[in-house]
């Protein structure tokens, strides 16, 4: 099942892995370099199926929060991505941007080319309690949503299959979903459905500039990079209203990210948070979360990447097993492929001794 093509609306794939998107900050002066366009294009020529790249951030002037992240926005950067989309193409790869917004991660004065423009979020929290920058203003509000479908528009311009909304671990959209860090009391705070609506309107926003076919994956999880237990729904009817709101919205596919893919997300039932985000939507799904590996990539008192995680060829035939019966239709694969562009066609071959443990220092070496 994991090399058996699939058609999801309009996007037809050779196989269901996907790349997962990796921030790798190696985009000088942010804009995506020929060694991008190969690294992406290694891996779509090597039998994986779906392109997600790394975090691109929008035209708004709080967008970016780290240094040598690409941009989705401005002449030289849209043709730097469009050789990106030409690369995996050329082998016939298929090719998503994620688009980026990072809230109140972002730290003033730290991150350009806006180094004066504040951390942007909310209600001017991190998280629980913790201070940083401002809220928003409904202009504020209206200039991100913006930001968002002119960045969705550019996408379909220049070629790419689809786009990705990141809607996860603690940036801006997810901080609105976030009740520790959405106290607002107007149409964007408030219960779940309340605090998704920033979401619904940047989906909106995002389907009255592009093909009615053209597919829009939305990304989300429960946990946070500022607190690995944090949840938005404890029940799957909560799950359910939510989703249900997004798909409305246009959400095509949903990317459900979880540190580890093989945990189940509610009691009494196999399903993990893809499985109940297909069971409760009808939407394609894709699972996400150290896949091949022993270990995820943060644990619960370690920031930043783990150094080290073993391989576990294992989970495969699990895997095979779970798409077959439906749960999930990709499996997007991060660390692995990041160190291993030919990591797919050794699964696909089944040269499972020719796989590596992950190591940082030996992806320091690559990239």
């Amino acid at each position: 099942m994991l090399f058996t093509p699939i058609q999801l609306g309009a996007l037809q794939l050779q196989n269901r892995i996907a790349l997962a998107p990796m921030t790798r900050q190696m985009a000088p002066n942010n804009i995506v370099s020929d060694k991008s366009a190969a690294y992406y294009r290694r891996r779509a020529e090597n039998a994986v199926g779906l392109i997600i790249t790394e975090g691109t951030c929008i035209g708004h002037e709080g967008a970016n929060g780290y240094h040598n992240v690409p941009f989705f926005y401005g002449e030289q950067s849209l043709a730097a991505w469009q050789q990106v989309v030409d690369q995996v193409h050329a082998v016939g790869g298929k090719i998503v941007p994620q688009l980026w917004h990072v809230g109140a991660i972002r730290k003033q004065g730290r991150h350009g080319p806006d180094l004066d423009a504040p951390s942007y979020s909310p209600s001017g929290l991190l998280m629980p309690n913790k201070v940083r920058g401002i809220p928003m203003t409904q202009q504020d509000i209206d200039a991100v949503i913006e930001a968002y479908a002119t960045a969705a528009e550019h996408a379909q311009a220049i070629g790419f299959d689809g786009v990705e909304i990141h809607g996860a671990h603690g940036y801006l959209i997810d901080q609105f979903f976030w009740a520790g860090t959405n106290k607002r009391t107007d149409n964007y705070g408030g219960n779940l459905v309340a605090r998704a609506q920033f979401a619904v309107e940047i989906l909106r926003a995002i389907r009255a500039v592009v093909r009615p076919d053209f597919p829009v994956i939305f990304r989300f999880s429960q946990w946070k990079m500022q607190d690995y237990e944090a949840r938005l729904a404890n029940t799957p009817h909560d799950l359910g209203q939510f989703l249900t709101l997004l798909v409305d919205a246009g959400a095509d596919i949903f990317h459900c990210s979880t540190r580890r893919f093989w945990e189940t997300e509610f009691p009494d039932s196999p399903l993990n948070l893809a499985g109940w985000t297909k069971q409760l939507t009808g939407k394609p799904t894709i699972t996400v979360g150290s896949v091949g590996l022993t270990t995820s990539f943060v644990d619960a008192g370690v920031r930043g990447f783990t150094d080290h995680a073993s391989i576990d060829s294992d989970q495969f035939a699990a895997l095979e097993r779970r798409l077959a019966a439906e749960e999930f239709d990709l499996v997007a694969v991060g660390r692995a492929l990041l160190q291993d562009p030919q990591w797919a066609v050794k699964v696909r071959d089944k040269r499972y001794a020719e796989l590596a443990d992950y190591s940082n220092d030996a992806v320091k070496v690559l990239y």
